[in-house]
């Protein structure tokens, strides 16, 4: 695959949606020790609701696809994950607006502004221990893969969001429910990485089929 096209990206949206329903129970004990306990309940409830949202409609482009999951996730998404996963889609809407295939150019800037939208509304950075620590890398990945094949760079990227995932588990949280518990909070696999990576694994395995 050397583009994500319209129909790719709603075959990824589908399968991150099939992930994260599997990760379910795993995402919510992951979120027992430093949060409500719901991070896998609320993702999956709002993904179900994204499949059949894509299932019942014709989307044009990938701005308006995209567009179309941050709403839903907004609506449906409950806790502070449906406003920050919905800006990661609206901010990829941005700059895939009108387009009916993204290169791995046109991706890497979808990311970028998903990663800056996040950190603008979550006032989070690398080593808060939140999604950015896996969204980040993955970033930072993609930009080192330019020039490589689209699914070679998305494995990469795949690959670092799950490092980063696993780089939280020593760190103490400074932003969200979970910085509450301050030390206590060390020792935990952040859930909202651990989903951050769960879709982009999804997509570098949509990409390679």
């Amino acid at each position: 695959m050397e583009t994500l096209t319209v129909t790719a990206v709603r075959a990824w949206i589908n399968r991150s949606a099939d992930e994260i329903e599997r990760c379910k129970a795993y995402l919510t004990d992951l979120d027992a020790p430093i949060g409500d306990s719901d991070h896998g309940i609320n993702m999956a409830r709002g993904f179900s609701a994204v499949k059949s949202k894509l299932a019942a409609q014709e989307l044009p482009d990938i701005g308006v696809l995209f567009k179309a999951v941050a709403m839903t996730l907004l609506s449906t998404v409950g806790g502070a994950s449906g406003p920050l996963y919905s800006t990661f889609f609206l901010q990829a809407a941005s700059k895939s607006a009108g387009k009916t295939e993204l290169d791995l150019t046109g991706w890497t800037a979808c990311l970028e502004a998903a990663l800056a939208g996040i950190g603008q509304r979550g006032k989070a950075v690398l080593g808060d221990k939140t999604m950015v620590d896996a969204l980040q890398p993955a970033l930072e990945a993609l930009k080192r893969a330019d020039g490589r094949p689209l699914a070679e760079a998305l494995l990469a990227s795949a690959k670092a969001a799950e490092e980063g995932m696993k780089a939280t588990i020593p760190l103490m949280a400074r932003k969200g429910r979970a910085s509450y518990l301050g030390e206590r909070s060390i020792g935990h696999q952040d859930p909202g990485a651990t989903s951050t990576h769960l879709l982009l694994n999804a997509l570098a395995e949509t990409a390679t089929q």
